[in-house]
C-alpha cells in the first residue's frame, strides 16, 4: 500500500520514510500541503498529516479534501495534544490522531488499525431510504451520498451489522482499533458524535445506553 507522509519538518519524514518502506509500504512524502495536494493520488491509501506546517495547515487540508469528496484516511500527526484539538482533528474529517512526540510503534500501530479494520458482514443494509454498501463503502439517504472518512464508515458498519447489540466503547475499540493500544473511549465518543451529525435526523438510529454503550436500532425511531 502507498502512504503519503506531509510534514515541514525533514528529520521527521525521513525516519518515518524509513520506517514505513521497512514495513513494506511504498511512501511518498511531501513538505507543505500545498505540495501535497499536487502529489496526491488515488494510489495512496493513507496520509499521514502534520498540523502545523507554513501556508495551509493540517487541517485545512484535510477539510479541502473532505469537502472535494476525497476519502483517502488521514491520520494527524501533532503537537497540540488537548482535547479541543482532537475534537477539530476529527471534525475535519480525519480518521486518527497522534501527538508528538511519538513513538515509530504506535505509528507503525495505528496506521495498521486504520489500513486493516474488518468490514462489515453482507453486502447491503437497508432500511427504508438508509442504504449501506458494504461492498462500495457508500452511504445514501434518499438517493444522496453521505460522505464518511474510512472510520465513519468502519464505526457505523460495527453497529448496522448487528442492529439492537449494545457495543461497549472497549468492545468498538478492540474491534475496530485492535492495533492502536493507545485508543481511548473518548474517541470512540468524538466519532459517534460527527456521524449523528452526518446523518441529520436518521442520527437518532444510534441510541446511547448509559454505562453500556452504544447500539443501532431504526425500528424503535
Amino acid at each position: 500500500m502507498k502512504i503519503l507522509i506531509v510534514d515541514d519538518e525533514q528529520d521527521i519524514r525521513e525516519i518515518l520514510s524509513f520506517n514505513l518502506r521497512n514495513e513494506g509500504y511504498t511512501v511518498d512524502t511531501a513538505s507543505s500541503a500545498e505540495e501535497a495536494l499536487e502529489v496526491l493520488s488515488p494510489e495512496h491509501k493513507l496520509i499521514l498529516l502534520d498540523v502545523m506546517m507554513g501556508g495551509m495547515s493540517g487541517y485545512q487540508m484535510a477539510e479541502k479534501l473532505r469537502k472535494d469528496g476525497n476519502a483517502t484516511p488521514i491520520i494527524f500527526l501533532t503537537a497540540r495534544d488537548t482535547e479541543n484539538d482532537m475534537l477539530t482533528g476529527f471534525s475535519v474529517g480525519g480518521d486518527d490522531y497522534i501527538s508528538k512526540p511519538f513513538s515509530l510503534k504506535e505509528v507503525s500501530a495505528r496506521v495498521r488499525a486504520v489500513l486493516k479494520r474488518t468490514p462489515a458482514e453482507g453486502k447491503k443494509f437497508t432500511h427504508g431510504e438508509f442504504t449501506m454498501d458494504f461492498e462500495t463503502k457508500e452511504l445514501t439517504i434518499g438517493g444522496v451520498h453521505v460522505p464518511l472518512t474510512k472510520t465513519e464508515f468502519e464505526v457505523l458498519s460495527l453497529l448496522v451489522s448487528n442492529p439492537a447489540k449494545v457495543y461497549s466503547r472497549q468492545e468498538m475499540i478492540d474491534r475496530l482499533w485492535s492495533d492502536a493500544p493507545y485508543t481511548t473511549e473518548r474517541t470512540v465518543d468524538v466519532h459517534i458524535t460527527r456521524l449523528r451529525k452526518k446523518l441529520g435526523s436518521y442520527g437518532r438510529w444510534i441510541f446511547s445506553r448509559a454505562g453500556y454503550g452504544y447500539r443501532f436500532n431504526p425500528s424503535e425511531v
